[in-house]
């Protein structure tokens, strides 16, 4: 029975995990403070993690019928993410830990996307190929036994991820934050091929697993600009469905391609932009075209959660993994690299 904590940016989780099972998790998200400043403000969320970290873990327990004393293991995510929200969520794992006497285990956040799957459809097959796209992040992953072995990077971000590139063309566009849920909204009444976005990293020669989302970025924000230099209204419904559909068929072309050069028939789709419609039904209709079998999270699991950081403490508890030490700290630009992430505090004498 382990308890997960989640606190890397702007969403309190806490979620409860029994053998891989799901029991409850509860997220408190101060996102609607971070609005009218058009992202997060890292202070802003360190501040309401303080307020909510208490009261989301009680509920969490309250919905699985549970005291602290039933937990067997405490799991915490220590990167990567912003420090003081990071801080915040150590500090209150490790006092539940000692107040249950239980043993506690840092978790790196990615990791945690990837197992959210587990907790939906079971053990993840081995290999599986894994795309996480979120707000900050974006990676190809070749990943085999999650907790037992080191994470293939196949490619990663050059420079903007893809929730990152929603969220900033979403602002050229007069749309609220967060950018990609109102992209998503806004593109349903638009037309995708009204726009020749470019595809960035497509072409031969490049990269096939990297990507790059800052050049799409310049090109939506050049477009809208072109149109208010005429004085016409920016088409913002066909903007944003232009837009969706580069960021889908850029993911998924890549994707395909990994399943396809290492053998794989299993694609993992995680991370908060997992939940965007065009990404998935892109998703869904490759994959059957090749038979590949498609794995995504639920909705609520997509994004920021406590219940997938449970899930990698339940791996890593089974599979006989060492908790982390008492002087565990945080990695704000962890790189993946393991599951397990238990940086050990920098003290003074290692510091001179």
């Amino acid at each position: 029975m382990v308890l997960g904590i989640e606190s890397s940016c702007d969403e309190t989780g806490a979620g409860i995990v029994q053998d891989g099972k799901l029991l409850a998790h509860v997220v408190a998200s101060s996102m609607d403070e971070h609005a009218r400043f058009g992202g997060v403000v890292p202070e802003v969320a360190a501040r309401a993690h303080l307020h909510a970290f208490n009261p989301v873990v009680r509920q969490a327990l309250d919905r699985a019928g549970l005291r602290i004393g039933r937990i067997d293991a405490v799991a915490v995510t220590t990167g990567p993410g912003l420090s003081g929200a990071l801080q915040v969520g150590l500090a209150g794992a490790k006092t539940l830990a000692y107040a249950a006497g239980v043993p506690l285990y840092g978790v790196h956040h990615l990791a945690g996307h990837v197992a959210a799957d587990t907790l939906e459809h079971g053990p993840l097959p081995e290999p599986c190929v894994v795309l996480i796209v979120s707000g900050g992040h974006t990676s190809l992953l070749l990943v085999r036994d999650l907790v037992r072995e080191p994470i293939l990077h196949l490619g990663d971000t050059l420079d903007d991820a893809a929730g990152e590139c929603f969220d900033k063309v979403a602002r050229i566009l007069g749309l609220p934050y967060p950018g990609g849920p109102a992209v998503d909204r806004a593109a349903r009444e638009g037309n995708p091929k009204a726009v020749a976005f470019p595809r960035p990293l497509t072409r031969p020669g490049d990269d096939p697993y990297a990507f790059s989302f800052s050049g799409l970025k310049t090109a939506a924000a050049r477009w809208a600009e072109q149109h208010r230099l005429r004085g016409q209204d920016v088409p913002v419904a066909d903007g944003a469905a232009a837009l969706q559909e580069a960021v889908a068929d850029v993911l998924t072309r890549k994707a395909m391609a990994a399943c396809k050069a290492y053998d794989v028939r299993t694609l993992v789709v995680v991370g908060g932009v997992a939940a965007n419609s065009r990404v998935r039904a892109l998703a869904e209709e490759r994959c059957a075209s090749a038979g590949i079998e498609l794995r995504v999270p639920p909705m609520t699991l997509c994004t920021d959660n406590g219940a997938m950081i449970a899930a990698v403490g339940g791996l890593l508890v089974r599979s006989g993994a060492e908790p982390a030490p008492l002087d565990v700290s945080i990695d704000p630009s962890a790189p993946l690299e393991y599951a397990s992430l238990t940086p050990r505090a920098r003290t003074a004498a290692r510091v001179a």
